[in-house]
């Protein structure tokens, strides 16, 4: 049996949809094990991360110890939430200082529980203790990152454990899909990063 032009015309027809639908899965593919190991890489260590003590001021050092008693026994938010049932990054940051007896202050209530990450920027600012991303400042141990709420990581706070040469490891409540306290790493030049409050 002979093929027509017209037939050959309409099996070309047919394969370039095919083809098009393949490029776009080979595309989706791609995208997705680029952002997995992105996120596999802001993934901190399932153990508490190794800490110099030795190197710490007393403040550092308390704070590095409520961090690890917390890491290891990851209760439930509400627990740093005085009970809430909500987003809790900012809470538990606001109850490690408490614990590490450096308890901040509501601008709003004059409470010890700062529950917003913007909240906690404008304590940070208005008690002088507020370093831009942009300003060259090198975070600390103990020092408190601030995400932007467009970042990859949305509005979200945590504690600076570690910083190797630009690669911060932190600490935080309400981390990840699965709501708890865990690591992660972040390099400090990440565009997300709005600023840090300085220990």
């Amino acid at each position: 049996m002979r093929t027509t032009p017209k037939d050959q015309a309409n099996r070309a027809s047919r394969r370039i949809p095919a083809l098009a639908a393949s490029l776009v899965v080979i595309v989706g593919l791609a995208w997705a094990v680029v952002a997995y190991f992105d996120l596999w890489n802001m993934v901190g260590p399932r153990e508490f991360p190794a800490v110099e003590t030795a190197e710490l001021d007393d403040r550092q050092a308390a704070v590095i110890e409520v961090l690890r008693r917390e890491f290891a026994e990851n209760p439930p938010g509400e627990k740093y939430s005085e009970g809430s049932d909500e987003a809790w990054c900012a809470n538990f940051v606001s109850w490690v200082m408490r614990e590490a007896e450096m308890p901040l202050e509501n601008p709003n209530s004059g409470w010890w529980r700062i529950p917003g990450v913007y909240t906690l920027e404008e304590y940070y600012r208005a008690d002088g203790r507020f370093e831009s991303r942009e300003s060259g400042y090198e975070p600390k141990v103990g020092d408190v990152i601030l995400y932007a709420p467009r970042s990859k990581f949305t509005q979200h706070t945590s504690i600076v454990v570690r910083n190797d040469d630009g690669v911060l490891t932190t600490v935080g409540g309400n981390e990840f899909l699965r709501g708890e306290v865990a690591a992660r790493n972040v390099r400090t030049s990440h565009s997300g990063i709005v600023g840090y409050g300085v220990l």
